[in-house]
């Protein structure tokens, strides 16, 4: 890793390794040819424009979670643009039906209110199921958990009201391997097997955790092409996070140490302004260069600078200690980061720059003042 070049941009920065994303494309791209299934980005994980371009020689489009990721998807991809929303409003519902090749409903209500503008626009409509099935522990991110608003269940489906419809989508996994795809899939079968023969497509949502190590790749391309030769169907998986996985940093330098029954290093990277999902998740960012507590010589706490007391990023070591100018890389940092990152307290967002597979760093964006303006005025 050459942390000069990853440095050359300013902190902190979020920045896209092209070679590592490429690696994970060529996977992608290797599963959609085996198992005969078209994949998808789920921009709600990742979505920097200026790697569509790049993203669409691998993949088969982009979905989208309401009208401006479809807009993104649609204008910057140009390739297929499927769409879910749990609730789509009537002032948006137009232009969605517009763009979008595929327009999955969350409830048989929504179907009825918008099923005419949708099929006057010549678009693939299906309506999300719940199999009940949760293979998670965290309920946060279960879509099957008890009284979860997304999809509908066996109990409530409306066989009267599938005219019209061409798909059934179901999306209940987060970064699991292909054997949770089994048991949901079986779940499927068994509480709307009767339906699937009917369909054109089904899509399997997203959470599958495709290109890391370890992931059981055989396993899902044999479960996707059976499923795809029992019912004659079309496949979309659409993975958001397996796309950017390991492929991306944010870099980061130390503003101050603080000492208070501890070494309390303090950063320019915020957790709850940069990397949200540290503090809903939980988890401990990986670090380059840093050990356990206690592992290495040098124990600190890593936190942000707002004036929030839990803007804590987690404990690490090292081998040299730190000081005021350290700087820092987070790995694996570009996923449901800047998607979701805020400016709380009037803190900056980080730039966005991408490190060629060349080894130079272009910088694609820096934010000032006038964005953080821009979204409380």
């Amino acid at each position: 890793m050459d942390c000069d070049a990853l440095f050359s941009v300013g902190t902190p920065a979020y920045i896209v390794d092209e070679s590592r994303l490429i690696e994970n494309l060529e996977i992608l791209r290797e599963v959609s040819e085996k198992a005969g299934c078209k994949i998808l980005l789920a921009q709600k994980a990742f979505a920097l424009p200026a790697l569509y371009p790049l993203i669409g020689k691998y993949l088969d489009g982009t979905t989208a979670s309401g009208l401006f990721e479809a807009r993104l998807g649609f204008e910057e991809m140009g390739k297929e643009t499927h769409v879910f929303c749990a609730a789509y409003k009537e002032t948006e519902f137009k232009e969605i039906a517009g763009i979008c090749d595929h327009i999955s409903f969350n409830s048989f209500s929504q179907w009825e209110k918008f099923r005419e503008t949708a099929l006057n626009a010549g678009r693939s409509c299906g309506i999300r199921i719940n199999p009940e099935h949760s293979t998670q522990e965290k309920a946060i991110y279960d879509p099957c958990a008890p009284q979860s608003r997304l999809g509908v269940t066996i109990s409530q489906f409306r066989e009267d009201l599938t005219d019209g419809l061409e798909g059934l989508h179901f999306h209940t996994l987060c970064e699991q391997n292909s054997g949770a795809l089994v048991e949901t899939l079986a779940a499927v079968e068994k509480k709307f097997g009767r339906f699937l023969p009917r369909m054109k497509w089904v899509n399997f949502g997203g959470g599958h955790h495709i290109s890391r190590r370890g992931y059981d790749r055989k396993t899902l391309t044999e479960t996707v092409r059976r499923f795809r030769d029992k019912y004659h169907t079309d496949v979309y998986l659409e993975p958001g996070e397996a796309v950017a996985y390991q492929a991306g940093y944010l870099t980061a330098t130390v503003l101050d140490i603080v000492r208070n029954g501890g070494e309390i290093a303090l950063l320019d990277v915020s957790a709850a302004c940069h990397m949200p999902d540290v503090l809903e998740m939980p988890y401990r960012p990986p670090l380059f260069g840093s050990g356990l507590p206690n592992e290495k010589r040098y124990s600190y706490r890593l936190a942000g600078p707002t004036c929030l007391a839990g803007d804590i990023i987690g404990d690490y070591s090292f081998d040299q200690p730190l000081e005021p100018g350290s700087r820092l890389i987070f790995e694996d940092a570009v996923i449901y980061s800047f998607v979701k990152n805020n400016t709380f307290n009037g803190i900056p967002l980080p730039s966005l720059a991408v490190l060629k597979s060349n080894g130079t760093v272009e910088c694609v964006r820096k934010f000032g003042y006038g964005d953080f303006k821009g979204r409380v005025s």
